[in-house]
């Protein structure tokens, strides 16, 4: 162990983090080890990483003197911030500005920055396409991101910036829901546009890769998905899983905007700029790339028959 070049992984306990963790520890001959960064070192998923192998450290995003200790010695750092957390842009600038000071300070090799597109720049805030949220943003869980990229680059910090893509694994919380007429539907306003989306497990394997990759992917913006898929093509596959009809009902961003849910005028607006600039969108979510990082990579049918019992349906 004493060897191997140390990975600091950043939301260690959460989605994209645990899932570059179990894909480093479940490599026997790896040559490289865990460090798993947590606010909660006592928690029940701390103490299983720890468990697994994974050495399990303190750390806070909006504290840089612990990210700086956390990261310390470290080859590579898994960098993140969680929007759904806290729902502020300016808090994900910050947590990230945090993250680039401390690998910087640290003299981190590699780091991968699981970032998003700042929209802005395809739709600039003068633009009355889709409304302008929080003042300054078209969509607030992606701009921050995208805005901090920027800061990594500043810096000088080596870093390779992994777009991701929609999570399957959303269904597991707001699957299909009934509707006025009784059927199962999913809903986004996407239009006839196909959606990339993945696993959460395969941007652990993807991260892990580009890491055992070396400098390839050093200061190049990369992007993955599992398949690129349209609202009835989902809804399809839905019904074969789960046995039950399940409809693509296809609403305007205007609508999915007012349903009145935390956010939804931010994933309004997302759903809107994946549908308006869907070929750019899915041009650099490459799904044979994306396979080149990870032989692995799932299909949505493949995702389903493993948690289709996991998705939450109406009744």
């Amino acid at each position: 162990m004493a060897d191997k070049k140390i990975i600091a992984v950043v939301g260690a306990t959460g989605a994209q983090g645990g899932g570059l963790v179990r894909a480093i520890l479940a490599d026997r001959e790896s040559d490289f080890a865990v460090r798993a960064l947590t606010r909660h070192t006592d928690s029940d998923k701390a103490r299983a990483l720890a468990a697994a192998g994974a050495e399990v450290v303190s750390a806070d995003l909006d504290d840089q003197a612990s990210l700086e200790r956390a990261f310390a010695g470290a080859y590579g750092v898994f960098a993140l911030t969680n929007f759904w957390e806290h729902f502020s842009p300016e808090k994900e600038l910050v947590q990230a500005g945090n993250q680039a000071r401390a690998a910087k300070a640290a003299g981190v090799h590699h780091v991968i920055w699981s970032t998003l597109e700042d929209t802005r720049k395809w739709v600039p805030l003068s633009d009355e396409r889709m409304p302008t949220l929080q003042r300054k943003y078209k969509v607030p869980h992606f701009d921050a991101k995208g805005e901090a990229d920027q800061i990594f680059r500043d810096l000088g910090v080596p870093t390779t910036f992994l777009l991701t893509a929609f999570y399957w694994d959303n269904l597991v919380q707001t699957g299909p829901q009934k509707g006025p007429d009784g059927r199962l539907a999913i809903t986004y306003p996407l239009g006839d546009k196909k959606l990339p989306a993945i696993a959460v497990e395969d941007i652990g394997k993807a991260a892990y890769a580009i890491f055992k990759r070396g400098d390839e992917f050093i200061n190049r913006t990369v992007g993955i998905a599992g398949e690129h898929l349209s609202g009835q093509e989902m809804a399809a596959a839905l019904s074969r899983a789960l046995g039950r009809e399940v409809v693509y009902n296809a609403v305007s961003p205007e609508t999915f905007r007012s349903f009145g849910f935390p956010a939804a005028d931010d994933l309004g607006n997302m759903f809107q700029f994946k549908r308006d600039f869907n070929e750019y969108y899915r041009g650099v979510r490459n799904i044979d790339f994306s396979r080149s990082l990870n032989p692995e990579l799932q299909s949505f049918e493949a995702w389903l028959a493993r948690h289709k019992n996991e998705i939450s349906i109406a009744a």
